[in-house]
């Protein structure tokens, strides 16, 4: 069976001003994520499933109707504040998804195969999806062993603003062995990059350097199944610390890690030598686009993608 791509699509897009998950890019009017999918069914992916909003379900539905029609098989899942395990609820307010973490819970009724999970406003190169597939492919997987592809975190950054990451550690084997959710990281021209610590039991926030050869998450993970039971008994957890603050929200870097440090699970780290770029804020749209436009000329991408 092969295996499943979730596309999370819930964000709001606060920063870049719109939905910018349906933001058409490329010259033939292509969404980044067009781009994704059509990677990943070539690379060996077969199920799409994205997760979204319940308020904009009817822009996906026309748009992938529109565009996918019956090249493959995709469905849709809600990511709502109100979804989460009893006994909580979400505090008045509060208008954010509970983060990356929690959109992962959600799926758990529709998939049932090894599956990727991706962000739908991120250009990850094929390669990615190509390694990803092969790994997620083996007839010997074992349990509770995940994976994730990694970047350098220089070719991350965003020209437009500061962007969160997960900055990664790992061993002689390929396995990581820490991953660390890093705020409004930026290059300051002068050949640093630096992160904000965000204030914390007492302490002021604090502005750290990073290295631009740091191995970054670019939220490009591989699970099976087995992660589920697993995520919603680390959604409660998180709940039971967060569940009153409006803004507090969940990330699968920092699901990973909470698996790694209770050795309740392992991540296999996955070379690629594609490059990333993404739209995180409304000015990085004009760059993009360029971009897009030259893979197509060189021959990279048909146009339209799907006919």
């Amino acid at each position: 069976m092969q295996p499943t791509l979730v596309i999370m699509a819930a964000g709001m897009g606060s920063r870049y001003g719109g939905l910018k998950q349906l933001d058409t890019l490329g010259p033939g009017g292509e969404t980044i994520m067009d781009y994704s999918i059509y990677d990943a069914l070539r690379s060996g992916f077969g199920k799409i499933v994205f997760v979204i909003r319940e308020s904009f379900r009817d822009d996906f539905m026309r748009v992938c109707a529109s565009r996918y029609g019956s090249h493959f098989d995709f469905t849709f899942v809600a990511q709502e504040l109100e979804d989460i395990p009893a006994p909580f609820f979400p505090p008045e307010g509060r208008q954010k998804p509970w983060g990356t973490g929690h959109a992962l819970l959600t799926t758990s009724r529709v998939v049932n195969t090894p599956f990727g999970i991706i962000n739908a406003d991120d250009f990850y190169g094929r390669n990615t999806f190509e390694v990803l597939a092969e790994y997620l492919n083996r007839p010997n997987l074992l349990p509770g062993l995940y994976a994730m592809v990694g970047y350098r975190l220089d070719n991350t950054l965003s020209p437009s603003g500061p962007v969160s990451r997960g900055i990664c550690q790992r061993d002689e084997n390929e396995l990581l062995t820490d991953v660390v959710e890093r705020y409004k990281i930026r290059d300051t021209g002068n050949g640093r990059i630096v992160c904000v610590v965000p204030e914390e039991d007492g302490k002021p926030a604090y502005e750290m350097e990073l290295k631009a050869d740091d191995l970054c998450s670019m939220n490009c993970w591989g699970f099976l199944p087995d992660v589920y039971p697993k995520a919603h008994d680390l959604v409660v957890d998180f709940l039971k610390e967060n569940a009153a603050r409006p803004a507090s929200e969940y990330h699968l870097p920092t699901m990973v890690n909470h698996l790694i440090k209770s050795n309740k699970g392992a991540c296999k780290v996955l070379k690629t030598n594609a490059q990333w770029f993404g739209v995180t804020y409304r000015d990085d749209r004009e760059g993009v686009m360029a971009r897009l436009k030259s893979l197509h000329e060189q021959g990279l991408y048909p146009s339209p993608l799907f006919t």
